[in-house]
């Protein structure tokens, strides 16, 4: 980024805040109890409660950059059976894509995340659902149903949430049972054969027990053909089932006990990876491009399926309240593909479409997988100015991964006899403490601090014909992490805060090998430090929402996934350092009785900074930008004050609803609508490979009755049909990845 470029920067961050203060006038500030008696009045916006800080507050009272997701933008977001990627670029700095489909969810929150493709990656990004980590990326892809709330937790989560969170957390809190009779159903029919139902049904057994259980059903027709006889002949179709049963015990007003057991089963088929499809010298795709045409002589095939169950226990007793949240999840995983991406090769004509290289059919499994999770936690309960939380925390996960791969020029496409496997041996333990203290009506603060241990036993394996490879790691780490920060009163509508918080990633091994001569790689631990200051602010009688953020961060030796140039590997390293700032505004606002808004901006500068940093370019023949050298006799590109891969500098998003009384009910549209600016697909830069900017829209247009009971609705995703490469395979010709067509259909949803 040029000095101008740097200067324009600073002065937006600058003006996000300080634009935002006039509007504070220098009233007295209200009660410490006013926010809990003040009631909503008609027009008004209700109150956000989230536990973003492990208790239930006000949105507005906590310090830091924190959004949500709820209500009827959900129902809107999710209509389609959109999978949990729906939620990318609908809050200020979030992204989410996948190389998997609808499986392996890849999160980046600021612009950290993690490009890697290998079923033992991890993410900077913690995924919490129910209060239980969710650790593998293939738990964190669970279908969103039944959903209260989703929040956005930006920057650092490293005192409460812990490890493998400094870029943030994502958190979905299921709906609880409740002691009454309740529930939804919901159906929809759609383009492309699409199916969907979801419901769920709460209902009390006595009064001390409730029950409540959701499921969901999603399935949709192929819509992908391939003409030629080999491989499979039909693609982009899925049978998507997930349910969940709570039982909530409460045999006292002092205890309570909630069980949870959930499971997913999913079949359908890999992403399509799609044989030069870009333009050379542009990312543009090829003239006359046709998405429902895909000749290949592959086999596509996905198969996941999870289980788990979790305990939380809560005591109210006398001065504190005592948790205890067990968790266990596990599953099963299989996705093969043809990631060549056509037919043939250049050595074994028929090929196409264009030139192929080099054949490369493979799959990856999860024979075995498991995760235990244990919390303890007591928290004070009183009413004073000083407010503690103390806790441990137990993780142990165990996997094997094996890698596999295909003869796609012989009949039936048989299975090599060479291949890999990973096993892995993870255990974690922490202990947490956070204080919070009000030193007077207008002034608060908070301090946390946590202790993580981490210890890693793996073994990567290739298995030949000609002979074996036997390669272990093992790493012991450990880490303190902490935050400071503070919120002041204003006045009764108008807090600011400022937040100085640290982060941590564990180290990670990967082993994927191609040969008997390959190596496993490690990358060493992760440190984040960042500080933020905002401001939170109601408007116009509080019929209107701000909150506005700039934040800086510091990471140091940043965990960073390089492809290996002509064959399929990942090789994990780290650079010195990398360094991100930005802004993120998000406004709510009731315009009248009839139209109300919500938009969402975010701008993140990324950059990596190591001069001595360098990966092998694309294998493909790409148009490399970066300055090039040779080590080793190899050409390699040198990413020094790169920004960091797939993180879009602008992200906007925006909803516009209408309703109006008809007849004896509401007739209502809902717009929807994300921008985000283009971003590298890998560590180097190359035209071909880098995203288009990319505006997305969604409409729903339906009619309520019966007292908001019944809802018959239209819907449409990405309206506009916007169809372009967000991501590609490097290594072997120019092959792309999609995004999704458009779709749209009707669904009806009854509450009752």
């Amino acid at each position: 980024m040029n000095d101008t470029a740097r200067l324009a920067t600073q002065t937006l961050m600058a003006l996000a805040i300080a634009a935002a203060f006039p509007l504070a006038s220098a009233q007295e500030a209200p009660p410490a109890d006013a926010a809990a008696v003040e009631k909503t009045q008609p027009g008004q916006l209700e109150q956000v409660i989230v536990t973003a800080q492990r208790r239930a507050e006000n949105i507005k009272d906590v310090p830091m950059s924190i959004a949500t997701v709820k209500g009827e933008k959900l129902d809107v977001l999710t209509t389609g059976g959109q999978d949990i990627r729906f939620l990318s670029g609908r809050s200020p700095s979030v992204s989410i894509e996948s190389d998997y489909g609808r499986t392996f969810p890849r999160f980046y929150i600021r612009g950290l995340g993690n490009t890697d493709f290998d079923l033992n990656a991890s993410q900077p990004v913690g995924l919490v659902m129910d209060d239980i980590v969710q650790e593998n990326p293939m738990l964190k892809g669970f279908p969103v149903f039944d959903v209260d709330q989703v929040e956005v937790l930006r920057g650092p989560q490293g005192t409460l949430f812990g490890r493998n969170s400094p870029a943030g957390v994502i958190k979905f809190d299921s709906a609880k049972p409740v002691f009454k009779q309740e529930g939804y159903l919901a159906a929809g029919f759609g383009k492309d054969g699409v199916k969907n139902v979801d419901g769920a049904y709460n209902f009390p057994v006595s009064d001390t027990v409730a029950v409540r259980f959701a499921g969901l059903s999603q399935h949709r027709d192929n819509r992908v053909h391939n003409d030629r006889p080999t491989g499979t002949r039909d693609f982009e179709g899925y049978k998507d089932n997930a349910a969940r049963l709570q039982v909530l015990v409460k045999p006292t007003a002092n205890f309570s006990a909630l069980f949870n057991v959930h499971g997913r089963d999913m079949d359908g088929t890999a992403s399509l990876f799609r044989a030069n499809i870009l333009k050379t010298g542009t990312n543009d795709l090829v003239d006359n491009f046709d998405y429902g045409s895909y000749p290949t002589d592959g086999i596509n095939e996905q198969h996941l399926k999870n289980k788990g169950a979790n305990m939380r226990l809560r005591w109210e007793l006398d001065g504190v309240t005592l948790h205890s949240i067990t968790g266990y999840e596990k599953l099963e995983f299989f996705s093969r593909a043809d990631v060549d991406g056509g037919y043939g090769a250049v050595y074994a004509p028929p090929y196409g479409p264009g030139p192929i290289p080099f054949v490369v059919e493979t799959a990856d499994l999860i024979p075995d997988h498991k995760q235990l999770s244990q919390e303890f936690r007591v928290e004070s309960n009183g009413k004073g100015p000083l407010q503690w939380i103390a806790g441990v925390f137990y993780f142990k996960e165990d996997i094997t991964i094996d890698s596999i791969g295909f003869d796609s020029l012989s009949p039936g496409n048989p299975q090599s006899p060479n291949y890999a496997t990973q096993t892995q041996n993870a255990k974690s333990w922490a202990a947490f403490g956070s204080v919070n203290y009000a030193v007077n009506d207008r002034l608060k603060l908070r301090g946390g601090l946590r202790y993580t241990s981490d210890k890693k036993d793996f073994v990567a394996q290739r298995i030949e014909t000609t002979g074996r490879t036997y390669l272990p790691l093992s790493d012991d780490s450990s880490n303190v992490s902490w935050d400071v920060s503070g919120t002041y009163v204003i006045d009764k509508d108008t807090n600011v805060f400022a937040r100085v918080a640290t982060g941590y990633r564990a180290p990670s091994m990967q082993g994927r090998l191609n040969d008997l001569t390959s190596l496993p790689s490690m990358a060493g631990a992760e440190k984040v430090f960042s500080y933020e200051a905002g401001i939170k602010q109601d408007l116009f009688d509080r019929r209107a929402r701000l909150s506005a953020t700039a934040f800086h961060y510091r990471v140091k030796d940043k965990q960073l996934t390089a492809g290996s140039g002509s064959i399929n590997m990942n090789q994990l390293l780290n650079a010195d350092k990398a360094v991100g700032q930005g802004v993120e505004l998000d406004l709510q606002a009731n315009l009248s009785e009839n139209w109300s808004v919500t938009f969402g901006s975010s701008y993140n500068d990324t950059e990596i900074k190591d001069a001595s940093l360098f990966v092998l370019p694309c294998g493909g023949g790409c148009t490399v930008t970066n300055p090039v050298s040779f080590v080793g006799g190899s050409r390699v590109a040198l990413i020094d004050g790169n920004p960091l891969p797939r993180a879009p500098e602008w992200q906007h998003n925006f909803t516009l609803k209408y309703s109006a009384p008809v007849a004896n009910g509401e007739l209502y549209a809902f717009t929807d609508w994300s921008y985000r600016s283009s971003y590298n697909f890998f560590l180097y830069e190359a035209v071909e490979y880098k995203a288009k900017d990319l505006l997305e829209g969604g409409l729903r247009v339906g009619y309520k009755w019966g007292d908001g009971k019944y809802d018959l609705a239209l819907y449409g995703r990405n309206i506009t049909d916007e169809v372009q490469s967000v991501g590609a395979i490097d290594f072997n010709n120019m092959t792309g990845i999609l995004n999704e067509p458009r779709t749209y259909g009707v669904q009806f949803r009854m509450n009752f």
